[in-house]
């Protein structure tokens, strides 16, 4: 992997809440980003390998529902390798993934987190499937959504972070629901 914090420029697709599923709209915008970040709640290996950044760097980090009987068994050592929190140096700072679930009440997650990462530039996190950028204050709490099929709350959603020496810029993504969805027949 290429030293990331030492180019002048990075593009970072961030995203999360996968669940096994990565919707092919999200998967478009991590095509055009150096390096992919997922903040858990993976779903199996498919998701990870959906992912293509150009330089072909992608940081996951396990999520609650991230665990043994959620993956298959073939996937289990790369379930292992998941870790709960992960930090990227990027040009002007360092960038915290983690799922989440552990930082409650969800009413004070913000906070909580930058309590606890006080050093980072910005913070990544999952768990709420709710989009959110949080950028008043530093660090940055950011909520890339849901980027697959689940509670995705208006649809599937990324962040796309520029990271440079000379300043960060933080760009939403959000796709409309699919209209091909399966209808229930009946009453």
């Amino acid at each position: 992997m290429a030293k990331l914090a030492t180019l002048d420029h990075v593009r970072v697709a961030l995203l999360g809440d996968t669940h096994g599923y990565v919707d092919l709209r999200v998967a478009a915008e991590v095509s055009r980003c150096d390096v992919a970040v997922h903040a858990g709640d993976v779903g199996g290996a498919a998701a990870l390998e959906a992912l293509a950044p150009r330089l072909g760097v992608t940081i996951a980090v396990r999520g609650n529902n991230d665990e043994p009987a959620v993956w298959p068994d073939s996937e289990r050592a790369q379930l292992a390798s998941l870790e709960r929190v992960a930090t990227l140096a990027l040009p002007g700072g360092h960038l915290v993934v983690l799922h989440g679930d552990q930082h409650t009440p969800a009413s004070r997650r913000h906070q909580l987190l930058r309590r606890e990462f006080p050093a980072a530039r910005a913070i990544v996190y999952g768990h709420s499937h709710r989009l959110a950028c949080d950028c008043d204050t530093l660090p940055w709490v950011l909520n890339p959504g849901a980027a697959g099929r689940v509670r995705t709350y208006g649809g599937p959603s990324c962040l796309i972070l520029s990271a440079a020496d000379r300043g960060w810029r933080v760009e939403v993504r959000r796709f409309e629901l699919s209209r091909n969805r399966t209808r229930r027949s009946g009453p």
